[in-house]
């Protein structure tokens, strides 16, 4: 027997160890026999590892991640009467740490780590079920995650198959945790054989409650006013930040996103459109096998409400429930090589049922709701450990594909029954990517932490290289597409792709673009001669100058939020600034210290100075704003007092504001007499930044500018070409912007300039066609006014946005037009 297994584990480590030019196919779902490794056998493998150098050259044993269980002293909170999920008889927040500290001391198959904090500072569970591990063992389970990332193939029957379960992402989706805590139970103390060698052959993974926060407050966001399953490739949450983390370390085969409420259960794969970056045959053959059999297990379950599953991609209308946007947490972690699902669990018990019904009924609805997700999380399960090996084998080519940059498979029709031209996206991939810091070294800087952080393999330039007949200098930023995670580097740089012809409605957003959005310069190498002398990038270099010669005044130009911060970081030392007629800011010669300590800071630029400028202060703003919005000003570093219709009709003291903003909440015509009286003699002297509907409204209402909004179509989404102008906010602007139900503006009257235009091509990337009777399309937005400015006869300095510039916290590089606006309108 053990000269068997070491001739075995000599082999495969021979493998592993090989070049990665294999031509692994896709597997089937099938079922694969035996039982898996016994604990002794890893302990060898390990052994033999090590003599075959398989493991990375100068690791520190020390440095080794330890075996399982983990044991935590959890830290517990105290009883919380008002956590919502009481009254639906289902586990508050403050019971999950003692039920998982008591499991913890009664099982050696649980492990339970805090992974981070929510906003609110409650912890967050990972919670890992698996049969014990020596650290040796998951040296070696460690080491073969990294060996499939490579695109190498493994031992099947030796590497534990990874398997993520997250829960509760929209807090007042409760049912995930409650049905995660009966299978974590299950896993734990069960004694049944196959639960032992499911064990022995899996880790499974539970992000027991994603937004704590919003569970105990039964809000869909999270403190913040987030909606979580909207930012995986922003991140800008605490609460993403942990789960993109979780996928990115376990690097599950299979995961499980649990959601509520679809009548009678949905469960992915989605509708068409599907991401173009994705090796679709990768995914649909598993992705469809596994929900049919979680639509058999839910209907097992014999409640009439679950007697028929819906699946979006047999049963639904193309674009219904499409898996296009990179956003969700089951489309972003199909780049990390998972077959993933949202499950949307039956049966409604939050917002107006939660307050209209019953606790009784609340509560049995409940009972059948965490009876879904326990199935739903049973099964899949018994899938991954039924069909490992294809699931492996698949995982492995989907990153052996990216890292020797081969082309996408072309589908054919019936792959999967149902599968036709709809379903077919594809992209090609380009040879590279560059960033340099041409526009806006910080910009630069934040877009490639922003890819090392996602695991996107990023290099820096030693030397001098020339690519495409462009020289670079040293320093530049290369992205080479030949790399197992391709798909999510494209997915974050690529354009995208005008889809509004390719489906007539889309659940969500269409378009993004790190490259086009974020402010840096990226430019994209398709094809040809590629050499370069790199390093690989743990984080970005330093950006911070100071350029100007000594006793000279220092430029800096609004280009990033980094620039407005450190503006706003000088004016709230009481510095005195100037503001040149191209939103230029001046600091004076004698507060070099200063600014060399932004600069440092936040890794700005300073040049010289020319002559001139408007005395510029601290400006605190007034805001009534969606909570995208107010994260973004206040990361900027404005001072911020937030308003509403309510809070100014209950009085509100004007003295010490300098901007008003009004993107949601705020409508002048319902303002009452007293507040309707001390805003307009705050409109005499303070200036106004308005953006949407809402803000459109507001400058009709209180006869700002003359300007008449023009309302595109509602579903209209998705980056947009746009040319600007020559005033105070388009001077220096990126030449694509960010809509969500877009507006323009006509008839405009005297003194109102145009400081942006929708491109003749509107769309760069999204989904906007016209309504059915013609109206608000593309073609009608083409040349028209998307951001607008100008004084009103009271004499407010006013701004207008058609178009989204904080929309979720994604377009950074428009932030610094927004500042731009905020500055000249508060200005007088």
């Amino acid at each position: 027997m053990r000269r068997t297994l070491l001739a075995v584990l000599l082999a495969a480590a021979a493998v592993m160890a090989a070049p990665v030019n294999g031509t692994a196919q896709p597997s089937s779902p099938d079922r694969e026999p035996g039982n898996g490794p016994e604990r002794n056998e890893v302990a060898t493998l390990d052994s033999a590892f090590l003599q075959q150098g398989v493991l990375a050259q100068g690791e520190n044993q020390a440095d080794r991640h330890q075996g399982y269980p983990r044991r935590t002293t959890l830290r517990t909170y105290p009883e919380n009467a008002a956590d919502k999920s009481i009254k639906l008889g289902l586990a508050p927040y403050h019971s999950l740490a003692p039920k998982l500290n008591a499991l913890q001391r009664r099982s050696d198959r649980i492990s339970v780590e805090v992974v981070g904090q929510s906003g609110l500072g409650r912890d967050l569970y990972l919670v890992t079920l698996t049969a014990p591990e020596s650290a040796a063992e998951t040296r070696i389970q460690e080491r073969f995650r990294a060996t499939i990332e490579e695109g190498r193939t493994v031992p099947a029957g030796l590497y534990k198959a990874p398997i993520w379960i997250n829960n509760n992402i929209h807090g007042d989706e409760w049912e995930g945790t409650d049905g995660a805590l009966r299978v974590i139970e299950h896993l734990a103390t069960s004694n049944d054989a196959e639960t032992k060698k499911l064990l022995q052959r899996s880790r499974v993974y539970f992000n027991l409650t994603a937004n704590p926060d919003g569970r105990v407050a039964g809000t869909r966001a999270n403190n913040a006013g987030f909606d979580l399953n909207r930012d995986f490739v922003t991140n800008s949450q605490p609460e993403n930040r942990v789960m993109q983390d979780i996928v990115e370390r376990t690097q599950p085969l299979m995961m499980l996103d649990e959601h509520g409420y679809v009548a009678n259960t949905l469960i992915e794969p989605t509708t068409p459109p599907h991401g173009q970056n994705y090796d679709f045959d990768l995914y649909i053959k598993h992705g469809y096998a596994g929900g049919l059999q979680m639509e058999k297990a839910v209907q097992a379950l014999g409640h009439p409400e679950t007697a028929k599953p819906e699946i979006p991609f047999r049963d639904y209308p193309v674009g219904e429930w499409d898996g296009w946007a990179p956003i969700y947490t089951a489309q972003y972690s199909m780049y990390h090589g998972a077959v993933s699902y949202t499950i949307e669990i039956p049966i409604r018990v939050n917002r107006s049922d939660y307050d209209a019904l019953p606790a009784a009924e609340l509560q049995r609805r409940s009972k059948i709701n965490t009876d879904v997700v326990e199935a739903t999380i049973k099964t899949t399960l018994d899938y991954v450990d039924d069909n490992r090996r294809s699931l492996i084998a698949n995982q492995t080519e989907m990153f052996r594909r990216g890292a020797a940059g081969e082309k996408q498979r072309q589908i054919p029709d019936g792959f999967v029954p149902g599968f036709g031209p709809e379903d077919r996206f594809s992209t090609e991939f380009p040879r590279a990517y560059v960033i340099t810091n041409e526009r806006s070294a910080p910009a630069a800087a934040r877009l490639v932490d922003q890819l090392v952080r996602h695991d996107v393999r990023v290099e820096r330039a030693e030397k001098p290289f020339t690519l495409g007949g462009r020289r670079y200098p040293a320093g530049s930023y290369v992205v080479d597409m030949h790399q197992p995670k391709r798909g999510l580097a494209n997915v974050m740089l690529e354009q995208g792709s005008d889809i509004s012809d390719k489906a007539p409605v889309m659940y969500d957003i269409s378009g993004w673009s790190h490259r086009l959005l974020w402010g840096a310069s990226v430019d994209i190498h398709k094809d040809g001669q590629f050499r370069f002398d790199g390093k690989p990038v743990v984080a970005a270099a330093p950006t911070g100058e100071v350029d100007a010669a000594p006793g000279a005044d220092l430029a800096l130009r609004l280009t990033d939020q980094k620039d407005v911060s450190a503006v706003n970081d000088l004016l709230g030392r009481g510095l005195e600034l100037r503001r040149q007629d191209d939103g230029t800011i001046v600091v004076p010669a004698k507060e070099r210290a200063a600014a060399k300590e932004v600069a440092e800071r936040y890794g700005v630029r300073f040049t010289t100075a020319e002559p001139g400028g408007q005395a510029l202060q601290r400006k605190t703003i007034a805001a009534a704003v969606s909570a995208d919005e107010l994260q973004v000003l206040r990361e900027s570093g404005f001072d911020v007092r937030t308003i509403s219709t309510a809070v100014l009709n209950a009085g509100f003291d004007w003295s010490r504001i300098d901007a008003l903003y009004v993107g949601a909440g705020l409508n002048y015509a319902q303002l009452n007499a007293t507040a309707k009286a001390a805003l307009d003699e705050f409109l005499k002297r303070g200036g106004v930044v308005t953006r949407g509907a809402t803000g459109s409204r507001f400058n009709t209402d209180a006869k700002l500018l003359q300007a008449t909004p023009t309302a595109g179509w509602e579903d209209a989404n998705g980056v947009v070409n746009v040319v600007n102008g020559t005033g105070p906010v388009g001077t220096g602007a990126l030449p694509h912007s960010f809509v969500y139900a877009p507006q323009w503006f006509t008839n405009l009257g005297t003194g109102v300039t145009v400081e942006q235009r929708y491109g003749s091509t509107v769309i760069a990337a999204g989904h906007w066609h016209a309504r059915d009777n013609g109206t608000g399309g593309q073609d009608a937005a083409a040349g028209q006014a998307a951001v607008v400015s100008g004084t009103a006869a009271n004499g407010a300095k006013v701004v207008l946005f058609g178009t989204e510039p904080m929309f979720r916290n994604h377009p950074k590089g428009l932030y610094a037009q927004v500042a731009q606006a905020i500055y000249w309108s508060g200005t007088r």
